[in-house]
């Protein structure tokens, strides 16, 4: 047990070191999930547009251990923009390999995952000036069942990152 708590605290001070000292990061946040994720939690970042002249790339990030059970993660993601627009999508990100091995950076049983938001296929730019609001939600479900999975498991941190692209 105190193996698995030094292990831990050696990547939260490895990602806190790495976080800090990426000189790409415009904005990059995180939220605690405590015990479970329920399906009506939303985790809401609040941040200025860096600029409306430069490209970014623009990232959700998760934290997760192997009490995550699932091969995938359905998120909604919703960004509000200063003039009150609103564009909401529904994504899907691989979270396991086929032989059940979770995907994702880190020495023990939690992995940091840095999931594609915008700028994949071309750098996100900022058009307007002000106050942007992303707010992110699972959209599990389990196999045959209509009903949303309540309360996931194994998922610790949510963040949400912006960063310069580079050119």
């Amino acid at each position: 047990m105190l193996r698995k708590i030094n292990g831990l605290f050696l990547v939260v001070i490895s990602c806190f070191l790495f976080t800090n000292c990426d000189s790409n990061a415009v904005f990059d946040t995180y939220k605690s999930v405590p015990n479970q994720w329920n399906k009506d939690s939303i985790a809401t970042f609040n941040f200025k547009a860096p600029d409306t002249s430069n490209r970014y790339n623009l990232y959700v990030n998760l934290r997760n251990t192997d009490a995550y059970k699932f091969s995938n993660l359905f998120l909604i993601v919703e960004m509000n923009y200063p003039n009150g627009k609103v564009v909401k999508d529904t994504l899907e990100y691989k979270m396991a390999a086929p032989n059940g091995e979770l995907l994702g950076t880190g020495f023990s049983d939690l992995k940091e995952n840095k999931l594609w938001f915008r700028g994949y296929k071309e750098p996100f730019v900022f058009k307007e000036e002000g106050d942007y609001i992303v707010n992110i939600q699972h959209a599990m479900r389990n196999n045959g069942v209509v009903n949303g999975v309540e309360n996931l498991q194994g998922i610790t941190d949510i963040g949400f990152r912006v960063e310069q692209a580079q050119k």
